[in-house]
């Protein structure tokens, strides 16, 4: 079907984002909204941003006139009728969006779409008490949808692909990067993120590292712009572990997603990030954080190293991938170092002793990692550390994702170079990383904490097991190899 005219029903911070992305797009927009004063702050918000954009010259002043044009206020939902597409932006609630959506429905024409942005509910669920449930989509935007490309087209229990069709070319229209995701918790994006946070929590509640050197190993090491309590305090704490608690129960309890007691004791304290003053971290100071050290300039006195035994004088040290150091070598007085691979030229080296280290070995070891010129951050002892327990675990979740069809490969990997600026999609840094590895640090903490949460993906052992280097999802009905 073809869409030229599509209706934003909500004129909040989301509605007029996707209003003004869609007018930026030739698209005709009706921007509705119940509440008037919602409803004038929301065109003011789509036609100031226009122009400011046309300032900053991300697009003429001739395309900002000519969308700002496209624009109609809509006092009354009736005004709606006519759209070939409707998206919903209202606050998250089942019952208004159930009640919205019926309304749609005899509003709109019967072979309208009926797109949802919600981020949390189930699509299926808000499609259910309406007629013809095989019209409606999710059409997941991230925040600001003005500067996140990312678009989610989710597909629930009964819509049809003409429906899905014409969400993913209206979201290219509007110059965002559709991908496409079953219906679920969290559908793709927020899924796969999972563990990003909650890894980061378990290894701060069972005292591996600090808030700081968690956050600069995943940025030094790992590449990301936030670590991920800086993550957690711009999203809001409080929002934060509401999300937790949701994907908790709606997936029955899955371990991997339980949430962590210090989000309940920080939400308690009110800490709730940027926005209360105070999460993780104290905003009420300038800079809330230093700025990242500079790797050390390599002095050429060592001698180049790899994810094996390095031995020098007066030290020798273990990867700690597949253990912990404790359970490798803890006897021998030796030093556990971890780095993802491929470690050569590393710009950030987690280091961890047992009690049976000394402090020579110890001091010999950091000057050897520096001497190739990457940071030292010591941490306490793990399988993998602080980087590779997070790393693995998110390769981990886009496996378990693939595996039961919640998006393809490549969509998974767009996902979250996109919605959560990863340096590289998660199934790309699992070949990079080598699938072996990844699967060596999960057993070795499945096997030491003898957790559920740490299982791997059956799709990720048996791809280790027949030797393959990438994760592809065979097609059931074809045999053809999906990625």
């Amino acid at each position: 079907m073809t869409v030229e005219r599509i209706g934003v029903a909500g004129a909040g911070t989301m509605g007029a984002g996707i209003a003004q992305v869609a007018c930026l797009g030739g698209l005709q927009t009706s921007l509705h909204d119940p509440s008037a004063e919602a409803l004038e702050a929301g065109e003011r918000r789509v036609r100031e941003a226009l122009a400011k954009g046309a300032e900053r010259g991300r697009w003429s002043a001739s395309q900002a006139e000519a969308a700002a044009e496209r624009l109609h206020v809509c006092r009354l939902l009736d005004d709606l009728a006519g759209c070939e597409l409707v998206i919903e932006a209202a606050p998250e609630s089942l019952e208004l969006k159930r009640e919205l959506f019926s309304r749609l429905a005899e509003v709109c024409g019967e072979d309208a779409v009926l797109a949802t942005n919600t981020s949390s509910l189930q699509v299926t669920a808000i499609a259910a008490t309406i007629p013809r449930p095989e019209r409606v989509v999710g059409m997941h935007f991230f925040n600001p949808p003005a500067r996140m490309r990312l678009v989610e087209v989710v597909a629930g229990e009964e819509s049809s692909g003409e429906a899905l069709a014409a969400a993913t070319e209206v979201a290219r229209r509007m110059g965002r990067e559709p991908v496409r995701a079953a219906d679920g918790p969290g559908f793709l994006a927020n899924r796969v993120a999972r563990p990003f946070g909650l890894e980061a929590l378990r290894l701060l509640g069972d005292r591996i590292s600090t808030v700081e050197q968690i956050d600069r190993i995943v940025r030094v090491g790992g590449g990301f712009r936030m670590g991920p309590f800086e993550l957690m305090d711009l999203v809001g704490v409080d929002v934060g572990f509401e999300v937790s608690k949701s994907f908790y129960e709606q997936s029955f309890h899955e371990p991997r997603w339980q949430p962590h007691p210090i989000q309940e004791r920080m939400v308690q304290a009110g800490r709730h990030g940027r926005k209360a003053g105070r999460g993780y971290y104290d905003y009420s100071r300038e800079p809330y954080r230093p700025d990242d050290p500079e790797p050390p300039r390599p002095s050429g006195s060592a001698a180049p190293w790899a994810d094996e035994v390095v031995e020098g004088p007066g030290f020798r040290a273990v990867p700690v991938a597949s253990g912990s150091l404790a359970s490798l070598d803890g006897e021998r007085g030796s030093v556990g170092f971890y780095a993802l691979p491929p470690i050569a030229g590393a710009p950030l080296v987690e280091l961890t002793r047992a009690p049976a280290t000394s402090d020579s070995a110890a001091d010999a070891a950091e000057r050897h990692f520096r001497a190739l010129g990457s940071h030292v951050e010591w941490v306490g002892d793990s399988p993998g550390l602080v980087l590779g327990r997070i790393v693995c675990q998110v390769v981990n979740e886009a496996a378990f994702a693939l595996q039961k069809g919640v998006g393809s490969a490549e969509d998974i990997d767009t996902a979250m170079r996109l919605g959560f600026n990863y340096p590289r999609g998660p199934l790309q840094w699992a070949e990079a990383i080598g699938l072996d590895h990844v699967l060596a640090v999960l057993d070795g903490l499945c096997t030491e904490r003898r957790e559920e949460r740490y299982r791997a993906a059956p799709l990720l052992r048996r791809a280790v097991a027949a030797g393959e280097t990438r994760l592809s999802f065979p097609d059931p009905e074809s045999g053809l190899t999906r990625e």
